[in-house]
């Protein structure tokens, strides 16, 4: 029998996070990101109803996984600035792996880098306002050109 090694709970950052519940090292592979392979629209139009939370994860070809739709608890990724895990893309596939070693009870992060259309306001960047606490969080959630006025 295999030990489950990550777990969804609530995070201090946002809402629900993964949790390390076994020591990780530096290059494992964690989880598929989960979900219905679909269309930005389609995605962004569920995501209106469910304001505070986005289950859409991008992939290079324009699609998204819509993770709200059959997806796993990958969806409860948090961004951090300094993430601790990445994303690595493989066909309409995503898994998690860790950057770095992480200890039992570590939140798994990884950098959102998101990329929006249009000027970046105030609100906008309210809306994507990072909680990470690093000490090099540049304070969104925006990929790091983004966040430049």
């Amino acid at each position: 029998m295999r030990l489950r090694r990550i777990t969804a709970r609530r995070s201090s950052v946002h809402g629900k996070g993964l949790f390390a519940l076994q020591p990780i090292a530096a290059g494992e592979r964690l989880i598929e990101y989960k979900g219905e392979v679909t269309s930005w629209r389609r995605a962004a139009a569920r995501q209106r109803s469910e304001i505070g939370h986005t289950f859409a994860f991008g992939l290079s070809d324009g699609r998204v996984i819509d993770g709200s739709r059959g997806g796993n608890s990958a969806r409860f990724l948090n961004h951090a600035c300094t993430p601790n895990c990445e994303a690595i893309e493989t066909g309409d596939r995503v898994f998690i792996h860790a950057l770095t070693a992480i200890r039992p009870g570590e939140e798994l992060f990884i950098d959102y880098g998101l990329v929006i259309d249009g000027e970046i306001t105030d609100d906008i960047r309210a809306q994507y306002a990072c909680h990470c606490g690093t000490s090099s969080c540049r304070r969104s959630m925006l990929s790091g050109n983004a966040t430049t006025p």
